[in-house]
Parts: structure tokens; C-alpha cells; sequence
């Protein structure tokens, strides 16, 4: 998903507005959490990114993005671009601890 995003609708309250688009953040990461992941592969991560616009669009956590929503309804800006990239990974296997001597 690469979007700019009006912050302004002619018909909805602000703050329901960006309800709506805090919900539809969720289900789209939701619904690309639901896709099958590719052979060999664990889980979904996203890169995300989110900014006034694209060229000085930062790098955030999934986590942050209403965070980073709030503070654009709070500097009045216009519209902003969040970026949001699925990718599979897998985890890193653990490494063991030889060194314990549990008694």
C-alpha cells in the first residue's frame, strides 16, 4: 500500500474520518497477515514508511502508525503518505548456550 491520504472529507466529522482511515490501515495489514506465506518462510513483516509527503516520508514501526496519524491531525497538515510493504521472513534459529551447567 502507497497512498496520500486527505486528512479532510466534505461530509464526515474529522474525527471520524480518521477513524476510518486508522481502521482501514488495520484491516489492510490484517488481510496481508492472512495471505499463505511462501515455502521455507515464517511470518509477514512490514516496512513502513510515513511522512507529509513521499519525498520526506521517514521509516516508522507498524506500531507507530496511528502515533504518527495523530501528530499530522495535530500539526493540521492537509494530507500525509504512509507507505506499508509486506514482506515474508523467517526467524532466526536461537543460538544455545553451552556454557550453563545447570546441577
Amino acid at each position: 500500500m502507497k497512498k496520500t491520504i486527505a486528512l479532510t472529507h466534505p461530509k464526515l466529522q474529522p474525527a471520524r474520518w480518521v477513524d476510518s482511515i486508522k481502521y482501514d490501515i488495520k484491516k489492510y495489514l490484517n488481510r496481508e497477515r492472512r495471505k499463505s506465506l511462501p515455502a521455507g518462510m515464517d511470518y509477514w513483516t512490514f516496512d513502513c514508511r510515513f511522512g507529509a509527503s513521499e519525498e520526506v516520508a521517514e521509516k516508522v514501526f507498524t506500531s507507530e502508525i496511528n502515533k504518527h496519524i495523530d501528530a499530522a491531525v495535530a500539526q493540521e497538515l492537509t494530507s500525509f503518505y504512509v507507505e506499508i510493504l509486506a514482506r515474508a521472513c523467517k526467524h532466526k534459529p536461537r543460538d544455545i548456550d553451552v556454557d550453563t551447567d545447570e546441577a
